[in-house]
């Protein structure tokens, strides 16, 4: 049985005039959070090519407010074409918390964990942009080259879970993944996977790019 995540968060004071929604196109799969920040739960993933209505974006951090087919959520604004330069500025207050539930059920067992998380909480670092990470809607280069691992791979790393490690940026095809972020090889495969923003991701070993991201 897959695992069920209930998530609640503080109510987000958006401070802006009237303004028009903006349309964008996402260079590539681009996940929806809760809020404005990788720690953030994804709540939905807005497909390459497709448009959001973007209705503004934070000074501080490139997160944008978006309507993506009728669901409301954050979007990493890096992926969005021109979303930053048109979009109304929002401020938000300086700390917002979240707590997540995750249950999980194996057999006749199921856990329960509770984390708590601030818009403040420390990140390790940053994902370095994909090879086309711009605002002019192309797609990035690792979009159409990525490959399914298959079930043993998936399998493998399901079983295997790591402690997750937060980096400022999002997790899409072809983002680099820093030399100071622990990877965990998969046995008798190409990959490597780590667990970055509370997703996980497979790695290609030599580039450190992520080729493959689990939703």
């Amino acid at each position: 049985m897959k695992p069920q995540l209930f998530a609640t968060a503080v109510a987000l004071v958006l401070v802006a005039g009237p303004s028009l929604a903006v349309p964008a196109t996402a260079t590539t799969d681009l996940n929806l959070r809760a809020g404005p920040g990788p720690e953030y739960p994804v709540v939905g993933t807005i497909q390459a090519r497709t448009q959001a209505e973007v209705e503004g974006c934070l000074e501080a951090a490139n997160w944008c407010k978006v309507t993506y087919m009728g669901q409301e959520g954050w979007a990493f604004g890096d992926y969005l074409s021109a979303s930053a330069e048109t979009a109304t500025p929002i401020e938000l207050p300086k700390t917002v918390t979240y707590t997540r539930t995750v249950t999980k059920t194996k057999g006749d067992e199921s856990t329960t964990t509770v984390t708590t998380a601030t818009t403040q909480d420390p990140v390790m670092g940053a994902l370095l942009s994909g090879p086309s990470a711009t605002r002019n809607g192309a797609l990035l280069a690792a979009q159409a080259a990525a490959n399914d691992p298959g079930t043993q791979v998936v399998t493998y790393v399901t079983e295997n879970p790591v402690a997750p490690v937060y980096l400022d940026g999002e997790v899409v095809l072809g983002a680099g993944v820093p030399e100071t972020v622990t990877i965990y090889q998969v046995p008798d495969s190409d990959y490597s996977y780590v667990n970055i923003n509370g997703q996980n991701v497979l790695v290609e070993r030599q580039s450190r790019s992520i080729v493959y991201v689990y939703r």
